[in-house]
């Protein structure tokens, strides 16, 4: 896999420590059998096209469904963090052991200020969020990402940008969530081949 430094202005530490999840993670998924007990984090190419989406959009309430051990999650509060005017990242982790990686992770890049962790299943959480939210990256179970779509509905942003990982490495699983999305009123989408695919949509037309 091709290394992608964080940006220029990251902590030397945060760069390092983002390498570090990096090799860490790619070993543990080589060692495991059993899906379930992957960390399947996002491929350090996919987590910087994520992050320059939020920056370029000003993303300021980023709703993560997927925590694992956080490798993601560090590369969105990052950005957010210098972002004017943006709030804590909400991400959900239903695994009690993974949300306790993340929240290690997370303290030792010092961002745990920037992240409000939530354990739980994704959909029950989901639907006694708050909102509103600009941006919402799908990055768990793909089956019930349609149900929980469309509990966010009503509490998204007009502008929003819906962000799903894993649409070219799982078409079948992740097919009910892109039909939602292709349904919703005056949405564009496209899926960028980085990583494992990357599913892009923005709302143009409230």
């Amino acid at each position: 896999m091709d290394r992608v430094n964080t940006p220029s202005t990251a902590a030397p530490d945060l760069d390092a420590l983002l390498h570090q999840l990096e090799d860490e993670g790619q070993a543990h998924d080589a060692a495991q059998s059993e899906h379930r007990n992957k960390r399947l984090n996002l491929e350090a190419p996919t987590a910087r096209l994520l992050q320059l989406l939020l920056f370029a959009g000003r993303r300021r309430r980023v709703l993560e469904i997927g925590t694992s051990n956080g490798f993601s999650a560090l590369w969105i509060a990052d950005a957010l963090r210098r972002i004017p005017g943006a709030q804590p990242l909400v991400t959900i982790e239903r695994d009690p052991a993974r949300a306790d990686q993340a929240r290690r992770n997370l303290t030792r890049a010092r961002l745990d200020a920037w992240v409000d962790l939530r354990i739980g299943p994704a959909t029950q959480i989901v639907s006694d969020l708050p909102g509103p939210f600009d941006a919402v990256f799908f990055d768990a179970d793909r089956l019930t990402a349609p149900e929980q779509l469309a509990l966010l509905f009503p509490k998204l942003e007009p502008d929003v940008l819906l962000l799903a990982d894993n649409a070219l490495s799982h078409p079948q699983e992740i097919a009910a969530y892109l039909d939602a999305v292709s349904r919703l009123p005056g949405f564009v989408s496209t899926t960028v081949p980085v990583g494992k695919g990357l599913h892009i949509a923005h709302r143009l037309h409230p």
